[in-house]
C-alpha cells in the first residue's frame, strides 16, 4: 500500500475546519468547496515548511480567498433575479459543523442573513471572532490588517448587528415539533392549523434565482404567507416531503421524480413561525440529498 503524501495528509486533518469557515463566510457550499480546493492546490504548490502551525496558515489562505469571493460576489448580487439565500447545507451526522450552540447558530438562514449587512472585511473580522473565537493577532495575520484596525472593524459590526439579534430563538426541540406541524398542515391543506402557526408578522423569503417559479419579493402577513405556501403545494404538488437537518437545525425537503425540488425552513421564535425560508433555485439544491432524517 502506497505510503499518503504527508503535506495531503495535513491537510485532509484541516478540510471540515476551513469548510466551516468559509461556508460561513459565503453562505455557499459550491462555493466553499471550491475555495477549499483551491486552497489545497497552492498547499500542495508550496506547503508550510514548519507543519506545528498548518491551521493557522491555511486558515490565512481561506479567508483572503473568501475575501476576494466576497467583494466579485456583491455585483452579482445586484443582477440577481429576486431575493437570494444561503445555499442549503445538510448537517445530519456532521458535528464538526454543529458540536456547540455557538457553531450551530452560526449556520443557521437567520445568522448568515445578518452578516450579509456587513462589508466583507466585517464579515471575515466577525465570524473569526464571534464565531471561532480566534484572537486579534490571528484575525489580523489573516485579513492582512493590523490588530487595531480589527479591533474597530468588529466592534463597528458588532454594533451594526446589535439590533437584528434575537434573544428569543425557540430550542430544537420546538423548532422540531413547529417545522412537523407545519409540514402536516401543508400536506393537509389545512389553512387554520397553517395559520395557527405563523406569527402576525411573519415574512416569507424564496429564492429561485430566475429558474424556478418564486416570489421576487419578500411576502408579509400570515394571511398572504398561507396563500402563497398552499398555492405553490397545490400548483406543484411534491411526490414526497420530509424531514432532514439542513443548517443545524430541522427543515422540509420537497422531492419530484426522485429530484430535490425545494428546501424550506422555518425560523421560529417565541412559539411562532417568524420567518420561512424557501430555496427552489435548482443551481442551490445540488448537495441537497433526502437520505438522512432528523431520526424523530
Amino acid at each position: 500500500m502506497a505510503e499518503q503524501d504527508p503535506t495531503a495528509s495535513v491537510f485532509e486533518e484541516q478540510r471540515s475546519y476551513l469548510f466551516s469557515i468559509a461556508y460561513r463566510l459565503l453562505g455557499s457550499v459550491s462555493d466553499a468547496e471550491d475555495i477549499v480546493q483551491d486552497a489545497f492546490l497552492r498547499w500542495d504548490r508550496e506547503p508550510l515548511p514548519d507543519l506545528r502551525s498548518p491551521r493557522a496558515y491555511l486558515t490565512t489562505i481561506v479567508v483572503r480567498l473568501c475575501l476576494d469571493q466576497l467583494r466579485s460576489a456583491r455585483a452579482k448580487r445586484e443582477i440577481y433575479v429576486g431575493p437570494w439565500l444561503p445555499e442549503p447545507l445538510i448537517t445530519t451526522g456532521r458535528t464538526d459543523l454543529t458540536d456547540s450552540l455557538v457553531l450551530r447558530e452560526s449556520l443557521s438562514f437567520a445568522f448568515l442573513l445578518m452578516l450579509e449587512n456587513l462589508s466583507p472585511l466585517e464579515r471575515a473580522v466577525f465570524v473569526l471572532r464571534e464565531v471561532f473565537d480566534y484572537d486579534y493577532p490571528e484575525i489580523a495575520l489573516s485579513v492582512d490588517k493590523s490588530e487595531a484596525n480589527c479591533r474597530q472593524v468588529f466592534h463597528r459590526a458588532r454594533q451594526r448587528l446589535a439590533q437584528r439579534q434575537s434573544r428569543f430563538e425557540a430550542t430544537r426541540e420546538q423548532t422540531e415539533q413547529i417545522t412537523r406541524e407545519f409540514m402536516r398542515a401543508t400536506t393537509n391543506g389545512d389553512v387554520q392549523d397553517l395559520l395557527r402557526l405563523l406569527a402576525e408578522d411573519v415574512v416569507a423569503i424564496s429564492d429561485g434565482g430566475g429558474k424556478a417559479f418564486a416570489a421576487l419579493r419578500p411576502v408579509h402577513s400570515r394571511e398572504n404567507v398561507s396563500r402563497g405556501v398552499l398555492g405553490s403545494f397545490s400548483k406543484a404538488p411534491p411526490d414526497s416531503v420530509r424531514m432532514v437537518e439542513v443548517n443545524g437545525q430541522p427543515a422540509i425537503v420537497a422531492t419530484r421524480g426522485g429530484e430535490p425540488r425545494g428546501v424550506l425552513l422555518l425560523d421560529v421564535k417565541a412559539g411562532k413561525v417568524q420567518a420561512l425560508y424557501a430555496v427552489v433555485n435548482p443551481d442551490k439544491l445540488r448537495s441537497v440529498t433526502t437520505s438522512a432524517e432528523t431520526g424523530r
